[in-house]
């Protein structure tokens, strides 16, 4: 699938979370959509998109079958099919919807921002999700490297294209991460230190099983 412009990522998001917010009105006409897209709040950035480019960017969803008209109503409406062309489940389609709607954001943000959309059980449950998304063979989400003076580092999607480091930031070492929980210097050292002793004994494990293997005559 070809990338989205800023603008279809907007309106692909707004559909998707009218739908879980306000589900009596959706799908949504074309109002209710530049109304969306438009907000002032929970929106990042924030755009004044005409009726005229919210229809551009609808035609450009409906190509690549993201977004339908509905049917049975006087007043054309659209809907989005977004879990199944991207073939995610419906978690998935929300941390993607509030990453469109409101650009990188932490785990913790997104299990917040999502809560409306999908609750979440905890932190991890988000990470799973974003993790799958970014080991696609076409990513839909990457984690960013974390920016100088932040403790965490954010995720962002990939439907609109590759997406710009945090000016000045640097990929974690296992160290840093280490430090960041707290752990210290000497603490760290052991630790590494006892994975090497570990990794040890598993060799000599795997070597008596493949030994015992053998006297035995089994694969």
């Amino acid at each position: 699938m070809r990338t989205l412009s800023p603008l279809e990522a907007r309106v692909l998001g707004v559909l998707v979370e009218k739908q879980a917010t306000v589900p009596d009105t959706y799908p949504l006409s074309l109002n209710a959509l530049v109304a969306g897209c438009n907000q002032k709040t929970a929106r990042n950035p924030v755009i004044e998109a005409t009726e005229a480019e919210v229809l551009v960017a609808l035609e450009g969803l409906k190509s690549l079958s993201l977004v339908f008209e509905g049917s049975g109503s006087r007043v054309v409406k659209f809907e989005h099919n977004a879990a199944r062309v991207l073939q995610v489940p419906g978690a998935a389609v929300a941390l993607l919807a509030v990453l469109m709607l409101r650009g990188p954001q932490t785990a913790a943000e997104l299990r917040l921002n999502t809560e409306r959309l999908h609750r979440f059980a905890d932190i991890s449950s988000v990470e799973g999700f974003l993790e799958e998304l970014a080991a696609k063979p076409e990513p839909m989400a990457i984690k960013l490297n974390r920016a100088p003076g932040e403790r965490e580092a954010r995720w962002a999607q990939l439907l609109c294209g590759e997406v710009a480091q945090p000016a000045g930031s640097v990929a974690r070492s296992a160290a840093d991460e280490m430090a960041s929980a707290g752990v210290g210097a000497a603490e760290f050292s052991a630790l590494r230190a006892e994975q090497t002793r570990l990794a040890a004994e598993v060799a000599e494990l795997k070597a008596l099983v493949q030994r015992l293997a053998r006297e035995l005559g089994v694969e």
